[in-house]
């Protein structure tokens, strides 16, 4: 089934900038130059200087900002200012009903896996795992313009070669994914993606390599991992050491899980949480190729 496509941006378009999660510990002043200097007019939500305990105000106040933005036509995108940790407290207070009439783009990545799965799940509408406000200050300039090119329309092909030794071979499908942790918090809820003959993409930070063995271990017992077309194996960065070593890196975990299946598999994708995190269309279709080291994902 086709996806949903929101409106491309051009310039003059209104976009909104909102903290469905952690609150802000630095100012975002670089990344709202970016985004006027591309040509979008920024409005700020209140939860971007809003506190309370660890998130960017109460979650009645995060939702209703949110909200307003969902609803509001004259804005044409939503870009969360950063991740962290709340988004599942408030998505169920949220009503997407103006949303599904007018569709928008909803941009973010880590804890904003809540919203795109969602997005995905209930909405069949495509968003973008990409660079927020709080990770512009570091964020390649590949990255930037990659998410400059998926909200103004212009077809990206991204071309890498993988340290880890690929399961090679070609497919094609709809793209889904995000942060594995919070993908695997959803199964069982109303915002769960549906991960059959899809292309799936995963990421996760500050991490043991016990704990990313437990969680693909739960996708695979739940069915999740083996009709799949694809599998794309983005940075798990910042892994957390033990005292008693695991005896795998996290590649080599992935591998252990997923290698008895058909499906190509590549590593070392350059999404997640690194300075280089390419926009990934959640729910566009792709064209997948994967080579030993070489890939190239398509957008089509």
């Amino acid at each position: 089934m086709n996806t949903t496509q929101p409106p491309y941006l051009k310039k003059g378009d209104k976009i909104a900038i909102v903290c469905p999660a952690k609150k802000l510990l630095k100012p975002i002043d670089h990344a709202i130059t970016v985004l006027k200097d591309w040509g979008l007019e920024v409005v700020i939500g209140k939860s971007v200087t809003a506190s309370y305990n660890q998130f960017a105000g109460s979650d009645e106040l995060r939702a209703a900002d949110l909200q307003q933005y969902l609803d509001n036509p004259s804005i044409k995108a939503i870009i969360c200012g950063r991740g962290g940790y709340g988004t599942v407290r408030i998505i169920d207070d949220l009503d997407f009903s103006h949303f599904e009439k007018n569709p928008k783009w909803i941009v973010g990545f880590s804890d904003v896996t809540v919203l795109l799965s969602h997005a995905i799940a209930q909405l069949n509408t495509q968003c973008l795992h990409a660079q927020m406000p709080y990770t512009f200050d570091d964020a390649t300039p590949e990255s930037l313009l990659s998410l400059q090119k998926a909200l103004f329309g212009t077809k990206q092909e991204y071309s890498y070669k993988s340290k880890f030794e690929n399961k090679a071979g070609n497919c094609s499908g709809i793209l889904i994914g995000g942060n594995l942790t919070l993908l695997c918090m959803l199964q069982g809820s109303v915002s769960e993606m549906d991960f059959t003959d899809r292309i799936l993409f995963l990421e996760d930070v500050g991490e043991h390599e016990y704990s990313i063995d437990r969680m693909l271990r739960m996708l695979k017992r739940a069915g999740k991992l083996k009709n799949l077309s694809g599998l794309i194996i983005g940075a798990f960065s910042d892994i957390s050491e033990e005292k008693i070593p695991f005896g795998q890196t996290a590649e080599e975990v992935i591998f252990d899980i997923v290698k008895a299946y058909n499906y190509p598999i590549c590593f070392n994708f350059p999404t997640g949480h690194i300075d280089n995190n390419l926009t990934m269309i959640v729910g566009a279709n792709v064209k997948l190729q994967i080579e030993t080291h070489n890939v190239n994902l398509k957008y089509i």
